[in-house]
């Protein structure tokens, strides 16, 4: 699905309907945002930008910059309510963001990207064109992605890149290719990690830091090395303090209070 479909039906008043999109913001630095106040000197915010209430925008920072081939105003950015943007953020054009973002110093956020409620984007972090994120994803500080599809719950350690390409530099058939790595609901990848192109990593997976993962990861497995290999499931882990009878004995991934 495209961007382009999710604003299609995205409707125009839905901003005025309890539980629907944001509401419209401001235009330009001096603009004034959802509750009337001006914002911070050195927030740009572009025509078409819509906000919802109660955003924290943090000088040094563009939202809805326009993207490359486009100007100013011709595509919609639509965010929910409470989002905080930090300094030196960019937010292009051109997406749709649920409630509740969080990013870090200097991430960056370009055009055709879906995200979900209550994602985070840590620092220096880059979402490129093509990413589909689900609800309550951590994308830790130092991140690549480019049309990656992430389901929720999903948590995805510093410094990982997902790649798109097995041909890189002008390959003309690069978007039918493979794409980019889908990541199935509830799964979390370490610190490090390089993801090939087309890779699935599947439901409540978890991927040791520093692995490159090559090949798809069954539901449940633990993966670790270079390549990635299976070494066991989740649910033969430990707790080697003592604290738990073995990891994610909590939610999400359980329900019921810890054990």
């Amino acid at each position: 699905m495209s961007t382009g479909d999710v604003l299609a039906g995205w409707p125009a008043d839905a901003g005025d309907v309890e539980g629907g999109p944001p509401v419209a913001a401001g235009v330009g630095s001096a603009a004034a945002g959802p509750t009337g106040a001006a914002w911070p000197a050195g927030v740009h915010v572009a025509v078409g930008v819509q906000i919802g209430p109660d955003a924290d925008l943090q000088s040094p920072c563009i939202v809805g910059k326009a993207p490359r081939g486009a100007v100013e105003g011709e595509l919609p950015l639509k965010i929910g309510c409470r989002a905080t943007v930090r300094p030196f953020t960019t937010i292009y054009a051109g997406n749709v963001i649920g409630d509740r973002l969080q990013t870090g110093q200097g991430a960056s956020i370009r055009e055709d990207n879906v995200l979900g409620d209550d994602v985070s984007v840590g620092t220096n972090s880059v979402l490129e064109f093509g990413n589909r994120i689900g609800n309550r994803v951590r994308i830790h500080s130092g991140c690549f992605l480019e049309m990656v599809t992430i389901e929720d719950d999903v948590f995805v350690g510093p410094n990982v890149v997902f790649t798109d390409d097995p041909h890189p530099m002008n390959c003309p058939s690069y978007k039918d290719c493979k794409g980019g790595p889908v990541v199935r609901r509830l799964a979390r990848i370490g610190a490090n990690t390089t993801i090939l192109p087309g890779v699935e990593i599947g439901e409540n997976a978890l991927i040791g830091a520093g692995s490159v993962v090559v090949d798809d990861i069954p539901a449940g497995a633990v993966a670790v090395g270079n390549p990635a290999r299976v070494i066991k499931h989740v649910s033969e882990l430990t707790c080697p303090q003592g604290f738990h009878e073995r990891p994610y004995q909590w939610p999400p991934y359980s329900e019921g209070p810890p054990v």
